[in-house]
């Protein structure tokens, strides 16, 4: 996003014109980059105040920051898609710091990222969903680990390969018909899928399970 700022010089330091049409200069500045130039207004010795607009324009800014603005310029802005805010004042920098604390710039012109009240509200409803999200997936994290023991505790090699003896059909059909029969979620079926692997059963029954 460009903005462009009625300045009274040429450095970011420089004072916050009062009047738009009558600034000696647009500052205008790059929140993507924070880069910034100072452009001359034709307009600025009272010869015709609408040139700070034209030059508005062209420089294809978003944003103008201005301590004043009449009505007919401030028309014209916004058919031209820019957004005019007044009262603005004290120094450039300071101007645009404001703005971006306010809005939607990510960094300020001293390169430090601002974090608003709507980022901060943003990131505690995060942090709510996710402990929520924690909360419903703890019992099945609870599950798992006693699923595993006693996968490990009851069910011996020997007593798989009883079932599954290395048939390609037969062992993927006994598989499918465990895998559809057994109740549980899809992680209890890749720790029990883990445990068949682990004790030599062939990946068709795994597969199919």
């Amino acid at each position: 996003m460009k903005i462009a700022v009625s300045s009274e010089g040429q450095e970011l330091n420089s004072k916050v014109a009062n009047r738009l049409g009558l600034a000696p200069y647009l500052i205008i500045v790059d929140l993507e980059t924070m880069e910034h130039k100072a452009v001359e207004n034709p307009g600025h010795a009272g010869t015709g105040g609408m040139q700070a607009v034209v030059l508005a324009i062209k420089e294809n800014v978003q944003v103008v920051l201005t301590g004043y603005c009449s009505p007919v310029a401030e028309a014209y802005l916004k058919k031209n898609g820019i957004r005019i805010v007044r009262g603005a004042k004290g120094t450039v920098k300071n101007a645009v710091d404001e703005y971006a604390r306010r809005h939607k710039a990510p960094k300020n012109l001293s390169g430090h990222f601002s974090i608003t009240g709507n980022t901060r509200e943003k990131v505690a409803e995060a942090m709510i969903r996710t402990a929520r999200q924690f909360g419903k997936m703890l019992p099945i994290l609870i599950g798992v680990i006693f699923l595993m023991g006693l996968l490990k505790a009851f069910v011996s090699k020997k007593m798989l390969l009883s079932v599954f003896f290395g048939n390609v059909i037969w062992d993927t059909v006994k598989g499918a018909c465990l895998g559809s029969i057994l109740p549980g979620n899809p992680i209890n079926s890749y720790i029990i899928g883990g445990e068949m692997l682990e004790n030599d059963v062939s990946l068709f029954a795994v597969t199919a399970f």
